[in-house]
């Protein structure tokens, strides 16, 4: 972590030095010396970096240095950017006084006394106002400038005096040189390894499963509990997760819970999580007596499994009135213990308790190998097995640690990198966890600088909380983890780190959400090792008690914090202690709680550079938000009671994410936008905003815009047109470009150039309009939006135009298209031809599909379809939709027919494959559809669904439908919103 810090400090002083700023600097007598010397200074402590990293493991002395070196970097890095920040706004005044009316300026400087005497003597001297007016603004900014550089520079000088006497302590020390770990390990070419497999835990799966399981009628109304008791690292919550998502488990009980308790315990927050899971809804109470009434109404008379995973408090007192609203569940309900303590077992009065034990070493190698040898060649394997298997031996049984070392030895490619980990003095240390420590201390190490950083950022968070890939990232740039280079930017690098840290098994449980997003966890042993690297830097506020439980010290050293303020708690008056922050993450339920102290935060807390304010119900933001020079990182995402964004938002120069996602209230941005020339990210999708402010072209730093909405022009005389998405062409992830019909002019449409934005992974066009009598050629307009060649996912939705555009048919690399809500067309495009759409959404006003849109035969121009001749003459196999997995017809209330009943192309061929690895299919709204085509009834539909088709309804209507027995082999059945479920079919 300190390694980090300095490197970051190091390049950022090199700049300075080397960056030739106006001759006013020059009054700064002795800057640019201090500078070198503390350049000089930073590089001698650098070298012997690594060393004292290892050292404060055993050394609480050299511990002691080590902060005292962190609280001077972090000052330091905060006093140079204070520096750049300024450099940059008196530029961007400049410019803006460059471009404003020169009688404003004059305006301005009669606002200053001493301007307005100099203006004064200037204009009894027959001056012409223009020239005076710039002379005076120029003297007047010259001379605020010196003075605050004068200022930073005392600042400067001041935190250097400090690392000089902490340069002279490293010698007391005996440090020796070693290199820090600079290149990135090579990476696999998969993203993660598959490490979903449990190994040697079968029986214990059997076990736990049989008494979830197990007859209960003589037990009466009685809930059992059933507890998995061992060490941190054995692999409870996992085994636990397994019994949880088994079939037959889901099948049993009506109502499954899972609920992380972790540590420090809270009855209220775990009742909350219990009615949260049971309702999907977080319930707005208080106290404990009416939660645990909720939950009892919840589940009485329903057969339920409730998870409580890592569970720490022993004391039956606090557990008996969740207890007791548990026990009017249905015979047979359970409750299922994950801990390490056996006092908790007991206390629980577990009726049976299994002792999770350590694996064995074939086990543990199994895990092992798996990871670490992943991709190897068999020769490759062989070399490394026998050191291989000594380093196992070491991992005592715990199957997270041989994860964690496999992941370690995978980038490892010599027996001398093996024997290192092997010999390692790490394996001494033994800290809070005997056992499990040493295994990551050695991946943690072996990482270089800028990844550590990133991982033990994570610590701030609570434990079993969901992160969300894309958010991490950015949160990484505005610490300054992530240095990008002229082949490859900021988030890519993230996106690297990130790779690199799941790998090693410090992130676990992926799911994928939508195009680019992966949301994961920390399992609860890797949570506490991160702590432990950042105990004296993070900390969580749930209440007020922490204040008496941390020092004055620790709140000036503490960096990053996430603060919960319940309905129940006061506002925690310790925050405004760690003064320090820089980075502060506000989760409140209140909206008075944190409303009126968040004024006093802004104005103490001036070193933040992320503020997290996400689902607080506040109504405003205070301008002083505006005075929050250091801020990269802003969210403010389903406020759903924001009503608007103070205009000195745009004094922040640094902002390179804003987040506004779901805030409905929000009806505008502020109107100089354009002055955040660094900003990188603005998320606004679902936020109220009717339209973006005028100079949005001059964000030429965006990577992520989620929505442009063209105006309708009126008062809106503020507005962005359409066109100014022409200047930015580093836009990545998925836009979406509403209200399309107000567009004026087509060309505008051409001017935004979306063509070129080749780093676009999804297109959503919605030509609806505000209310105008505006009309344009849509047919040309759509036209004119054509996308990049590799777009991945295409929305086209309330089109009224009668062609859809040429220009679909050569996105070749689709995976989802859905054109819905739309007019009649002539025929649709021949869908069917591109070669990896795996999701398709069609809701047009048409009579007919025809096989037109399968692609196959002559197509409405004339031409061949994609049938192919062999070389003896044959026709050679060819397929229609060979990747779609979920079709959707929607709201086709004119469709009548759908080809391909009786024409042969449903029957078994070795010519033609059509949709062959269909697996969902929805058909809802279509009154007048009266039968199925037999290509989509003999595709592998596992899931079918026909809603508000009374026809379809009538034909395949379970057991007594003509057609019954063409779908009753599918999984799933839902027909007008009444689901059936049947055994999966076996393969």
């Amino acid at each position: 972590m300190a390694d980090a810090l300095v490197s970051t400090i190091l390049e950022q002083i090199i700049t300075i030095a080397r960056h030739q700023v106006e001759h006013e600097v020059k009054l700064v007598v002795g800057v640019e010396k201090e500078i070198e010397h503390l350049k000089n200074n930073f590089q001698a402590i650098r070298d012997v970096l690594e060393d004292a990293e290892r050292k404060q493991l055993k050394d609480a002395a050299v511990k002691h240095w080590l902060n005292d070196l962190k609280d001077v970097s972090y000052d330091m890095d905060d006093v140079l950017d204070e520096w750049s920040t300024a450099v940059l706004k008196w530029e961007m005044e400049e410019a803006e006084n460059a471009l404003a009316p020169k009688s404003v300026v004059f305006s301005f400087l009669r606002s200053c006394c001493f301007c307005f005497r100099r203006a004064e003597q200037a204009e009894n001297a027959l001056a012409p106002k223009s020239v005076v007016s710039s002379f005076l603004c120029s003297f007047c900014c010259s001379f605020r400038r010196v003075a605050r550089r004068h200022d930073i520079a005392h600042k400067i000088i001041e935190v250097g005096q400090k690392l000089e006497d902490i340069a002279k302590r490293k010698a007391m020390f005996g440090f020796e040189l070693h290199k820090a770990i600079e290149k990135e390990p090579d990476r696999q070419t998969t993203s993660f390894v598959d490490v979903s497999r449990v190994h040697g835990r079968e029986d214990e799966k059997k076990n736990v499963i049989s008494k979830l399981l197990c007859d209960s009628s003589q037990e009466g109304r009685k809930v059992q509990v059933i507890s998995i008791v061992g060490m941190g690292g054995l692999g409870k919550t996992t085994l636990a997760q397994l019994a949880y998502n088994a079939d037959e488990i889901k099948t049993y009980f009506e109502k499954r819970i899972w609920v992380c308790v972790s540590h420090p315990f809270d009855e209220n927050t775990v009742a909350k999580a219990i009615i949260e899971d049971l309702s999907g809804a977080a319930p707005n109470l208080v106290e404990l007596e009416p939660l645990c009434k909720r939950i009892s109404e919840s589940i009485e008379g329903k057969k339920f499994l409730l998870v409580l995973d890592d569970v720490w408090e022993d004391n039956p007192r606090k557990w008996e009135p969740l207890k007791e609203s548990l026990k009017c569940g249905a015979p047979g309900s359970r409750i299922l213990v994950t801990t390490r303590k056996d006092t908790v077992a007991k206390m629980m009065e577990s009726d049976y308790s299994l002792l999770l034990g350590k694996l064995t070493d074939e086990e543990c190698w199994s895990v092992f190998s798996q990871v670490a040898f992943y991709g190897r060649s068999q020769d490759a394997c062989e070399m490394f097995t026998e050191i291989g298997r000594q380093i196992v031996y070491r991992c005592k049984g715990l199957p997270l640690a041989a994860k964690t070392l496999g992941g370690l030895m995978q980038s490892k490619t010599t027996t001398e990198d093996w024997d290192n980990i092997l010999s390692n003095e790490l394996w001494e240390i033994e800290e809070v966890e005997k056992g499990i420590f040493p295994p990551l201390l050695l991946s943690y190490y072996d990482l270089p600088v800028a990844i550590r950083s990133c991982f033990t950022y994570c610590a701030m968070f609570p434990k079993d909380h969901v992160m969300e890939r894309g958010k991490l990232i950015k949160m990484w740039m505005a610490q300054g983890y992530l240095k990008a280079s002229p082949s490859k930017e900021m988030e890519l690098v993230g996106k690297g780190y990130f790779e690199i840290l799941a790998t090693r098994a410090f992130f676990q449980d992926f799911q994928e959400t939508d195009e680019d997003s992966i949301k994961f966890k920390m399992h609860d042993i890797v949570h506490d090792f991160a702590q432990f690297l950042m105990k004296d830097e993070c900390f969580t506020v749930e209440t007020d008690v922490l204040k008496r439980q941390k020092t004055e010290s620790f709140y000036e050293r503490a960096r990053h914090a996430i603060m919960t303020v319940s309905n129940w708690a006061r506002f925690p008056q310790s925050i405004y202690n760690a003064r320090k922050l820089r980075s502060l993450l506000i989760r409140s339920f209140n909206d008075t709680a944190i409303s009126n102290p968040l004024l006093e935060l802004l104005r103490k807390l001036t070193y933040l550079r992320l503020f997290d304010l996400s689902a607080s119900q506040i109504e405003e933001i205070p301008s002083d938000v505006g005075k929050l020079l250091h801020l990269r990182y802003l969210d403010f995402s389903y406020c759903k009671w924001l009503k608007e964004l103070p205009e000195t938002i745009c004094d922040l120069y640094n902002l390179q994410s804003l987040d506004l996602t779901w805030c409905v209230a929000v009806k505008k941005l502020p109107q100089k936008m354009r002055k955040l020339i660094r900003l990188r990210h603005l998320e606004i999708f679902g936020s109220g905003v009717a339209f973006l402010p005028r100079g949005i072209e001059e964000l030429t730093s965006l990577r992520t815009l989620t929505n442009f909405i063209v105006s309708g022009g009126g008062g809106q005389s503020g507005a962005a047109n359409l066109g100014e998405l022409g200047n930015l062409s580093h836009l990545r992830g998925t836009l979406w470009i509403e209200k399309l019909l107000n567009v004026r002019d087509v060309n505008e449409a051409v001017k935004a150039e979306i063509k070129k934005k080749k780093y676009l992974i999804g297109l959503y066009l919605l030509f609806n309009r505000d209310e105008t009598d505006l009309r344009v050629d849509e047919n040309a307009l759509v036209e004119a939006l054509q996308p990049p060649s590799n777009l991945q996912v295409l929305c086209i939705s309330e089109f009224r135009g009668t062609l859809l555009p040429k220009w679909i048919m050569s996105l070749t690399k689709l995976r989802g298209l859905d054109i819905s809500h739309c007019g009649s067309f002539e025929v649709l495009p021949p869908f069917g031809r591109l070669p990896y759409l795996e999701k398709l959404k069609i809701g047009v006003k048409t009579r007919k599909l025809d096989v037109g849109f399968l692609g196959l035969g002559p197509v409405n121009n004339g031409s061949e379809g994609i049938s192919k001749k062999g070389e003896n003459g044959e026709m050679a196999p060819v397929s229609a939709f060979p990747k779609l997995k979920e079709l959707f017809i929607w709201k086709m209330e004119e469709l009548e027919g759908w080809d391909g009943i009786g024409m042969g192309l449903g029957e078994k061929d070795t010519r033609t494959a059509i949709m062959p690895q269909l697996r969902e299919l929805e058909v809802k709204g279509c009154p007048k559809l009266k039968a199925l085509p037999d290509y989509v009834l003999t595709a592998p539909l596992v899931e079918l669904r026909m809603n508000e088709c009374p026809l379809l309804s009538e034909r395949y209507e379970e057991e007594k439908g003509e057609d019954w027995h063409k779908i009753s082999h599918i999984s799933e059945i839902e027909i007008n919103y009444q689901r059936s479920k049947r055994p999966p079919r076996k393969s």
